[in-house]
Protein backbone atom coordinates (compact mmCIF):
# COMPACT_ATOMS: atom_id res chain seq x y z
CA UNK A 1 0.00 0.00 0.00
CA UNK A 2 2.89 2.45 0.20
CA UNK A 3 4.16 4.58 2.73
CA UNK A 4 0.83 6.47 3.15
CA UNK A 5 -2.08 4.74 4.30
CA UNK A 6 -4.73 4.46 1.74
CA UNK A 7 -8.23 4.27 2.57
CA UNK A 8 -11.50 2.33 0.81
CA UNK A 9 -14.31 4.96 -0.05
CA UNK A 10 -17.80 3.03 0.70
CA UNK A 11 -20.16 5.65 0.43
CA UNK A 12 -21.81 3.90 -2.77
CA UNK A 13 -21.17 0.14 -1.29
CA UNK A 14 -25.03 -0.62 -0.95
CA UNK A 15 -25.48 0.38 -4.62
CA UNK A 16 -26.95 -2.34 -6.52
CA UNK A 17 -24.72 -2.88 -10.18
CA UNK A 18 -25.06 -4.93 -13.03
CA UNK A 19 -22.43 -6.80 -14.26
CA UNK A 20 -22.70 -7.70 -17.99
CA UNK A 21 -20.25 -9.87 -19.87
CA UNK A 22 -19.77 -8.42 -23.90
CA UNK A 23 -17.94 -9.44 -27.11
CA UNK A 24 -15.21 -7.70 -27.90
CA UNK A 25 -17.00 -6.13 -30.96
CA UNK A 26 -19.22 -4.32 -28.88
CA UNK A 27 -16.15 -3.91 -25.88
CA UNK A 28 -14.48 -2.30 -29.09
CA UNK A 29 -17.47 -0.01 -30.15
CA UNK A 30 -17.68 1.26 -26.68
CA UNK A 31 -13.97 1.91 -26.23
CA UNK A 32 -14.39 3.84 -29.58
CA UNK A 33 -16.93 5.96 -28.68
CA UNK A 34 -15.23 7.27 -25.15
CA UNK A 35 -12.14 8.02 -27.23
CA UNK A 36 -14.17 9.95 -29.53
CA UNK A 37 -15.47 12.19 -27.07
CA UNK A 38 -11.91 12.41 -25.49
CA UNK A 39 -10.27 14.00 -28.81
CA UNK A 40 -13.67 16.23 -28.80
CA UNK A 41 -12.58 18.25 -26.14
CA UNK A 42 -13.42 20.31 -23.01
CA UNK A 43 -17.12 21.13 -24.59
CA UNK A 44 -17.65 17.44 -25.09
CA UNK A 45 -19.61 14.92 -22.92
CA UNK A 46 -17.07 12.73 -20.85
CA UNK A 47 -19.65 9.92 -20.30
CA UNK A 48 -21.11 9.62 -23.71
CA UNK A 49 -24.16 7.53 -24.05
CA UNK A 50 -22.94 3.91 -25.78
CA UNK A 51 -25.90 1.70 -25.13
CA UNK A 52 -29.57 2.01 -23.61
CA UNK A 53 -31.36 -1.07 -22.25
CA UNK A 54 -35.00 -2.06 -22.91
CA UNK A 55 -36.84 -3.72 -20.23
CA UNK A 56 -40.49 -5.74 -21.69
CA UNK A 57 -43.02 -6.94 -19.12
CA UNK A 58 -46.24 -8.47 -20.07
CA UNK A 59 -48.64 -7.31 -16.65
CA UNK A 60 -51.54 -9.49 -18.07
CA UNK A 61 -49.76 -12.81 -17.73
CA UNK A 62 -51.56 -14.79 -14.50
CA UNK A 63 -48.71 -16.94 -13.94
CA UNK A 64 -45.33 -14.75 -12.59
CA UNK A 65 -44.13 -12.36 -15.26
CA UNK A 66 -41.52 -13.14 -17.24
CA UNK A 67 -39.13 -10.04 -17.66
CA UNK A 68 -37.10 -9.70 -20.85
CA UNK A 69 -34.18 -6.95 -21.62
CA UNK A 70 -33.06 -5.82 -25.01
CA UNK A 71 -29.97 -3.54 -25.56
CA UNK A 72 -29.68 -1.56 -28.03
CA UNK A 73 -26.05 0.60 -28.99
CA UNK A 74 -26.09 4.05 -29.72
CA UNK A 75 -23.80 4.11 -32.54
CA UNK A 76 -25.02 3.77 -35.91
CA UNK A 77 -21.50 3.56 -37.84
CA UNK A 78 -20.30 0.13 -37.07
CA UNK A 79 -20.70 -1.68 -39.62
CA UNK A 80 -21.78 -5.44 -39.83
CA UNK A 81 -21.67 -5.16 -35.66
CA UNK A 82 -25.28 -6.25 -34.49
CA UNK A 83 -27.12 -3.28 -33.32
CA UNK A 84 -29.46 -5.45 -30.67
CA UNK A 85 -28.33 -7.70 -28.18
CA UNK A 86 -30.69 -10.00 -26.03
CA UNK A 87 -29.71 -10.14 -22.39
CA UNK A 88 -30.50 -13.19 -20.39
CA UNK A 89 -30.62 -12.44 -16.89
CA UNK A 90 -28.43 -14.71 -13.63
CA UNK A 91 -29.32 -14.04 -10.18
CA UNK A 92 -27.85 -17.47 -8.78
CA UNK A 93 -23.71 -16.41 -8.54
CA UNK A 94 -21.03 -15.59 -6.53
CA UNK A 95 -21.51 -12.42 -4.63
CA UNK A 96 -19.32 -9.99 -6.07
CA UNK A 97 -18.61 -5.98 -5.28
CA UNK A 98 -16.90 -3.37 -7.93
CA UNK A 99 -14.26 -1.29 -7.26
CA UNK A 100 -12.48 1.34 -8.85
CA UNK A 101 -9.73 3.99 -9.23
CA UNK A 102 -9.22 6.94 -9.47
CA UNK A 103 -5.56 8.67 -11.14
CA UNK A 104 -4.92 10.16 -7.77
CA UNK A 105 -4.69 6.69 -6.37
CA UNK A 106 -8.29 6.75 -4.64
CA UNK A 107 -10.12 3.56 -4.25
CA UNK A 108 -13.80 3.09 -4.43
CA UNK A 109 -16.52 0.96 -3.77
CA UNK A 110 -18.75 1.29 -6.57
CA UNK A 111 -21.89 -1.10 -5.50
CA UNK A 112 -22.05 -4.93 -5.14
CA UNK A 113 -23.39 -6.62 -8.21
CA UNK A 114 -27.11 -7.48 -7.99
CA UNK A 115 -27.53 -9.28 -11.45
CA UNK A 116 -25.15 -10.85 -13.97
CA UNK A 117 -25.92 -10.55 -17.53
CA UNK A 118 -24.76 -12.57 -20.89
CA UNK A 119 -25.41 -11.24 -24.18
CA UNK A 120 -25.98 -12.70 -27.81
CA UNK A 121 -27.33 -11.19 -30.25
CA UNK A 122 -31.42 -10.17 -30.96
CA UNK A 123 -32.81 -12.11 -33.45
CA UNK A 124 -33.17 -9.10 -35.41
CA UNK A 125 -29.73 -8.66 -36.53
CA UNK A 126 -28.64 -12.36 -37.19
CA UNK A 127 -28.39 -11.15 -40.60
CA UNK A 128 -25.38 -8.54 -39.83
CA UNK A 129 -23.97 -10.99 -37.47
CA UNK A 130 -23.66 -13.66 -40.36
CA UNK A 131 -22.14 -11.10 -42.75
CA UNK A 132 -19.75 -10.34 -39.54
CA UNK A 133 -19.02 -14.05 -38.69
CA UNK A 134 -17.57 -14.15 -42.41
CA UNK A 135 -15.64 -11.60 -42.31
CA UNK A 136 -14.20 -12.67 -39.50
CA UNK A 137 -13.58 -16.18 -40.87
CA UNK A 138 -12.15 -14.30 -44.53
CA UNK A 139 -9.60 -12.40 -42.53
CA UNK A 140 -8.44 -15.43 -40.86
CA UNK A 141 -7.76 -16.79 -44.38
CA UNK A 142 -5.48 -14.47 -45.39
CA UNK A 143 -1.97 -15.21 -45.32
CA UNK A 144 0.39 -12.94 -43.57
CA UNK A 145 3.43 -14.42 -44.87
CA UNK A 146 4.75 -14.29 -48.27
CA UNK A 147 7.02 -16.11 -50.16
CA UNK A 148 9.86 -13.83 -51.90
CA UNK A 149 11.81 -15.24 -54.40
CA UNK A 150 15.80 -14.24 -54.30
CA UNK A 151 17.45 -12.88 -57.09
CA UNK A 152 20.59 -13.77 -56.34
CA UNK A 153 20.39 -17.63 -56.60
CA UNK A 154 24.76 -18.01 -56.01
CA UNK A 155 23.89 -18.13 -51.96
CA UNK A 156 25.58 -15.49 -51.68
CA UNK A 157 23.13 -13.77 -49.33
CA UNK A 158 22.83 -16.98 -47.04
CA UNK A 159 26.74 -16.84 -46.00
CA UNK A 160 27.94 -15.83 -42.75
CA UNK A 161 29.41 -12.10 -42.81
CA UNK A 162 32.60 -12.31 -40.77
CA UNK A 163 30.72 -10.17 -37.87
CA UNK A 164 28.87 -13.69 -37.21
CA UNK A 165 31.17 -16.01 -37.05
CA UNK A 166 30.43 -16.45 -33.14
CA UNK A 167 27.03 -17.59 -34.11
CA UNK A 168 27.85 -20.25 -35.75
CA UNK A 169 28.16 -23.11 -33.25
CA UNK A 170 31.39 -24.32 -33.10
CA UNK A 171 30.80 -28.24 -33.05
CA UNK A 172 29.54 -27.39 -36.99
CA UNK A 173 33.73 -26.43 -38.29
CA UNK A 174 35.23 -28.82 -36.12
CA UNK A 175 36.02 -32.09 -37.44
CA UNK A 176 35.48 -35.43 -35.50
CA UNK A 177 38.48 -36.72 -33.96
CA UNK A 178 38.78 -40.42 -36.31
CA UNK A 179 39.65 -42.54 -33.55
CA UNK A 180 42.25 -45.22 -35.39
CA UNK A 181 40.62 -48.44 -36.34
CA UNK A 182 42.70 -51.94 -35.11
CA UNK A 183 43.51 -53.85 -37.90
CA UNK A 184 40.47 -56.12 -38.22
CA UNK A 185 40.82 -59.92 -38.07
CA UNK A 186 38.99 -60.17 -41.06
CA UNK A 187 42.39 -59.95 -43.07
CA UNK A 188 44.22 -62.52 -41.98
CA UNK A 189 44.13 -65.82 -43.19
CA UNK A 190 43.80 -68.55 -40.81
CA UNK A 191 46.21 -71.26 -41.27
CA UNK A 192 46.52 -74.93 -40.74
CA UNK A 193 46.18 -75.96 -37.49
CA UNK A 194 48.65 -78.02 -36.96
CA UNK A 195 50.89 -75.63 -39.14
CA UNK A 196 50.10 -73.15 -36.79
CA UNK A 197 50.88 -75.10 -33.65
CA UNK A 198 54.42 -75.74 -34.81
CA UNK A 199 54.82 -71.95 -35.25
CA UNK A 200 53.78 -71.74 -31.51
CA UNK A 201 56.23 -74.07 -30.45
CA UNK A 202 58.86 -72.69 -32.30
CA UNK A 203 58.32 -69.34 -30.80
CA UNK A 204 57.76 -71.00 -27.02
CA UNK A 205 61.52 -72.04 -27.90
CA UNK A 206 62.70 -68.28 -28.43
CA UNK A 207 60.93 -67.03 -24.87
CA UNK A 208 59.01 -68.99 -22.57
CA UNK A 209 55.75 -66.61 -22.04
CA UNK A 210 54.43 -64.52 -24.57
CA UNK A 211 51.29 -62.35 -23.83
CA UNK A 212 48.46 -62.63 -26.87
CA UNK A 213 49.04 -59.07 -28.47
CA UNK A 214 52.47 -60.53 -29.14
CA UNK A 215 51.65 -63.71 -30.25
CA UNK A 216 48.81 -62.41 -32.45
CA UNK A 217 51.76 -60.23 -34.84
CA UNK A 218 54.34 -62.78 -34.77
CA UNK A 219 51.34 -64.93 -36.44
CA UNK A 220 49.51 -62.94 -38.37
CA UNK A 221 46.85 -65.24 -37.04
CA UNK A 222 42.82 -64.21 -36.26
CA UNK A 223 42.93 -63.25 -32.38
CA UNK A 224 39.83 -65.72 -31.84
CA UNK A 225 41.56 -68.54 -33.24
CA UNK A 226 44.97 -68.19 -31.77
CA UNK A 227 42.80 -67.74 -28.10
CA UNK A 228 41.50 -71.65 -28.78
CA UNK A 229 44.65 -73.47 -30.21
CA UNK A 230 46.32 -71.33 -26.65
CA UNK A 231 43.89 -72.80 -24.69
CA UNK A 232 45.02 -76.58 -26.03
CA UNK A 233 48.89 -75.89 -25.70
CA UNK A 234 49.47 -73.22 -22.36
CA UNK A 235 47.72 -72.07 -19.79
CA UNK A 236 47.40 -68.52 -18.80
CA UNK A 237 49.41 -67.15 -15.80
CA UNK A 238 46.96 -65.14 -13.57
CA UNK A 239 49.48 -63.83 -11.16
CA UNK A 240 53.08 -63.66 -10.48
CA UNK A 241 55.99 -62.23 -12.14
CA UNK A 242 54.87 -63.75 -15.39
CA UNK A 243 51.41 -62.36 -15.01
CA UNK A 244 49.06 -61.64 -18.23
CA UNK A 245 51.08 -64.30 -20.12
CA UNK A 246 50.81 -67.50 -22.05
CA UNK A 247 52.96 -70.67 -21.03
CA UNK A 248 53.46 -74.33 -22.90
CA UNK A 249 52.03 -76.83 -20.13
CA UNK A 250 54.54 -79.50 -18.94
CA UNK A 251 53.43 -81.79 -21.24
CA UNK A 252 54.01 -79.47 -24.04
CA UNK A 253 57.47 -78.53 -23.18
CA UNK A 254 58.65 -81.93 -22.53
CA UNK A 255 57.83 -82.93 -26.38
CA UNK A 256 59.25 -80.03 -27.39
CA UNK A 257 62.45 -80.63 -25.54
CA UNK A 258 62.50 -84.16 -26.82
CA UNK A 259 62.45 -82.72 -30.37
CA UNK A 260 65.38 -80.67 -29.80
CA UNK A 261 67.09 -83.85 -28.40
CA UNK A 262 66.27 -85.80 -30.99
Amino acid sequence: MGEEAKYLETARADRSVWLMKCPPVVSRAWQAAASSSDAAGAGANPNPVVAKVVLSLDPLRSEEPSIQFKMEMAQTNTGNTPKSYSLNMFKDFVPMCVFSEANQGKLSCEGKVEHKFDMKPHSDNLVNYGKLCRERTQKSMVKTRKVQVLDNDHGMSMRPMPGMVGLIPSGSKEKKKQTPTKPSDAKRIRRDRRELENIIFKLFERQPNWALKALVQETDQPEQFLKEILNDLCFYNKRGPNQGTHELKPEYKKSTGDNDAS
